[in-house]
């Protein structure tokens, strides 16, 4: 795994906001914009556009830009959103970066973390 993260209001309004210490070392420069191409469960591909920004109480971060997949998985505030590496199937080498999203729920008095 290399991010999770419990959603917040400014994570479903502004864009994902990951602490640069989960995606090992960011590059300096504050406004670089790259794409981060990922799939979801469905095999479905999106693109994130992502800007590294900068705040003085968590150091250079990653704001992705992920509107859309917001909206069409009705992502809400407590969802949580897991991206990962995967090996791939196809080929001796390589990895994808895949999203999931997943909603708690409580069924049978218990709380179980159901997709998305």
């Amino acid at each position: 795994m290399v991010f999770s993260k419990v959603l917040t209001t400014d994570d479903i309004e502004n864009g994902l906001s990951i602490p640069g210490c989960s995606l090992g070392q960011l590059p300096d420069q504050e406004g670089l914009t790259m794409s981060m191409q990922v799939h979801d469960r469905n095999g479905q591909d999106w693109t994130f556009s992502c800007t590294i920004k900068r705040n003085d109480s968590v150091g250079h971060f990653l704001s992705v830009g992920w509107n859309k997949f917001v909206r069409e998985r009705d992502l809400r505030v407590d969802d949580k959103v897991t991206i990962h590496e995967e090996a791939m199937k196809k080929q001796a080498t390589g990895t994808w970066i895949k999203v999931e999203g997943k909603r708690k729920i409580r069924l049978f008095g218990e709380d179980i973390w159901a997709d998305v």
